[in-house]
């Protein structure tokens, strides 16, 4: 079960940035050339100024908007849109949420550079990123190992440089045969799901530098690391940190208990 999000998209990021420029440049032309130029042209002639064209007068409404939305959704906080359950029970097809993008550095708007580095991802964080096999793609899981972590997932637990993170089972998940425990990973509680008729897939993997092992809450139920291996440093997007608004597609109706809440 894959968790990539069918947010407005990575292309759009280009889109935005390309509308960005075309409006700052005719926003430009217009505020320095064509409008002194018509007001010249309006006093010579003793009338009131020309209006501009349609493009450039939509250059000059539209940049200050499309300027504000480009700069706080590349730097400040994006939004996205979570479609898949390999998350579940920390967040739910439905959730809108909200992501920190200055939390792991300032980065270029598009493409892979980073401006200033202010932060780096911690253990048990959950991230957004790129995903390795089709970058154009965003995907969210937890990071469970840094640059340099032995991994070792054994019968369902796991092991991060030798320390066991403690699992305490919490019962059935929703009347299903699905197992909710509350798992500790150095102090980040959060809650996971096992499918005891699944399988252990054990393994035992030491992240290389420059990159970042990623797991889903779902355990059983979740694509991530152990199938399409490690993320690079550089397709880090940021840290998910609100849940805004919660729709529940069953019921019809917003998921009011889950509006405002934090992300663990």
């Amino acid at each position: 079960m894959s968790s990539f999000f069918t947010h407005i998209g990575t292309d759009f990021a280009s889109i935005l940035f390309v509308l960005t420029i075309v409006t700052g440049v005719l926003w430009v032309l217009d505020r320095f050339k064509l409008e002194p130029a018509r007001k010249s042209v309006a006093a010579a002639a003793g009338t009131e100024p020309a209006k501009a064209n349609w493009l450039v007068d939509f250059g000059r409404q539209f940049f200050p908007v499309i300027a504000a939305v480009f700069l706080l959704r590349s730097f400040v906080v994006e939004p996205f849109r979570i479609p898949s359950g390999s998350m579940i029970p920390t967040l739910r097809v439905g959730d809108f949420i909200l992501v920190n993008r200055f939390a792991y550095g300032l980065r270029c708007p598009v493409g892979d550079c980073k401006l200033l580095a202010l932060g780096e991802p911690k253990r048990g964080d959950v991230v957004v990123f790129r995903y390795p096999v089709d970058p154009k793609m965003d995907f969210i899981k937890r990071v469970i190992g840094l640059p340099g972590d032995t991994v070792r997932y054994v019968g369902k637990q796991l092991t991060v440089n030798g320390q066991l993170l403690s699992q305490e089972l919490l019962g059935e998940f929703e009347g299903s045969p699905v197992l909710r425990y509350r798992e500790d990973y150095q102090g980040v509680v959060h809650e996971i799901l096992q499918n005891p008729d699944r399988p252990p897939q054990d393994f035992e993997f030491t992240v290389p530098e420059g990159q970042y092992f990623m797991m889903g809450d779902n355990r059983d139920g979740s694509s991530d690391s152990r199938y399409w291996g490690t993320v690079p440093e550089a397709y880090l997007k940021g840290r998910a940190f609100l849940i805004w608004m919660s729709w529940d597609a069953e019921a019809s109706r917003p998921a009011l208990s889950r509006i405002g809440g934090s992300i663990r």
